[in-house]
């Protein structure tokens, strides 16, 4: 299964185009990196490939085929801020399950403790709500992650730790990885391929 970027353009306004002709591929089970400075553009093309912005040039499809929107959209990202996509008045077990039950096996693998299903989403830290928000993004129907900078608030352990269970996790599902980031170093460990976002954006 393959995800294809094809010739996308995007522009908020008139003066400024964001993106110009930009053209990626991620294959399953794969980890791609894509690196570029902070305010490159590269997060308006993460939610032009998760379905968040629509009205861009160009082509997003998995094997040829344009994505559908209804039911599940079957390519998830993961944000860097996970407080800004979690409902403040809802407790973690339910934005937990406003995507999937996931397993028990799964909630100890990226750490998940039992004890924080009954908290509000302000008395966890960044890294124990970005461990709630990549555990939503698993969802069984899910064929492609789309990771931007989602371990920049972490210390370098729990980076390791949630890269690791997220890596092997989507190997043995057979799930592709964009992974964003500024962070050559990270991305030349957890990476079989590295894009530069100033190679592929033809500004």
């Amino acid at each position: 299964m393959e995800l294809k970027v094809e010739n996308v353009s995007f522009s908020y306004n008139k003066k400024r185009q964001i993106l110009k002709d930009v053209s990626l591929s991620v294959s399953s089970n794969s980890v791609v990196g894509l690196i570029g400075d902070s305010g490159s553009g590269k997060s308006t093309l993460c939610k032009i490939i998760a379905g968040y912005i629509s009205n861009y040039k160009g082509s997003v499809t998995i094997d040829g085929e344009k994505i559908p929107d209804k039911d599940y959209y079957p390519v998830q990202l993961i944000f860097q801020h996970p407080e800004k996509t979690m409902n403040p008045k809802w407790k973690m077990k339910k934005v937990l399950n406003e995507s999937w039950t996931p397993s028990q096996e799964l909630k100890d693998t990226f750490g998940l403790k039992e004890n924080w299903l009954n908290r509000w989403p302000s008395e966890l830290s960044g890294g124990e709500l970005q461990r709630f928000s990549i555990i939503r993004a698993l969802n069984p129907k899910t064929k492609f992650i789309i990771a931007d900078e989602i371990s920049t608030m972490l210390d370098a352990v729990t980076q390791v730790q949630i890269w690791q269970s997220l890596i092997n996790h989507c190997k043995a599902n057979n799930i592709g990885i964009l992974a964003v980031s500024h962070d050559i170093d990270l991305l030349n460990i957890i990476c079989d391929d590295i894009l530069y976002f100033k190679d592929i954006n033809n500004l």
